[in-house]
């Protein structure tokens, strides 16, 4: 599932997100979704979240 809609993403989940500074490498970061910064209901590059480990991207992947 691809992390474009804010209604599939919620505290808890572990998902693979891609950093700023990792776009046009594509590497993606694992963790648990802590916050939701994206206030819109969806996002065309994926919903941006700040994980636990404090690392902030956009989500890629929901496991």
């Amino acid at each position: 599932m691809t992390g474009k809609n804010r209604a599939d993403i919620r505290p808890g989940l572990k998902v693979s997100i891609v950093l700023k500074q990792d776009q046009r490498s594509g590497k993606l970061t694992e963790g648990v979704v802590k916050d939701i910064l994206t206030k819109s209901p969806a996002h065309p590059h994926g919903i941006k979240v700040r994980l636990e480990s404090g690392a902030v991207g956009r989500v890629k992947v929901i496991h």
